[in-house]
């Protein structure tokens, strides 16, 4: 089946596509914060550029989207039509780039969590996420 749209439409399209301040970031954000936690965004200096980093829990967490990040099981991990060996290829990539980072960061000694963009629906699932990523003694008072 090929593409409804044209390729320079589609181009355009998947240029959109934004990697920092997404809404599933911005969920996991609110719910942080709301939580009194305190982070730092898109750190520079770690392996991987973490989504969001809590320095004094040494915990790094990427906010992945299942299309890009292929969630294992995620109906939104379906599979272009088009351009297939592209797609697989670049998928590959991004599987490889994603643990090579988790790596690193685990051996420079940080904890690291990764939310897929599905468990950000609910402000109970980003919570939950939290709650078990984070210990509860270690939480700024608000």
């Amino acid at each position: 089946m090929t593409d409804r749209i044209s390729k320079e439409r589609r181009s355009w399209l998947m240029g959109r596509v934004g990697s920092r301040n997404t809404s599933p970031e911005l969920r996991v954000r609110s719910v942080a914060h709301s939580l009194g936690l305190r982070f730092r965004l898109h750190k520079k200096d770690l392996p991987g550029r973490p989504d969001i980093v809590f320095p004094k829990h040494k915990l790094a967490i990427f906010v992945h989207g299942c299309f890009w990040h292929r969630h294992s099981g995620c109906r939104k991990a379906s599979n272009p039509r088009s351009s297939v060996e592209f797609w697989q290829s670049k998928f590959a990539a991004n599987v490889a780039r994603d643990a090579r980072a988790v790596q690193d960061l685990e051996e420079l000694g940080w904890r690291v969590a990764v939310i897929w963009e599905c468990e950000t629906r609910t402000k109970e699932g980003v919570t939950s996420f939290l709650s078990a990523n984070i210990d509860d003694r270690q939480r700024d008072p608000t």
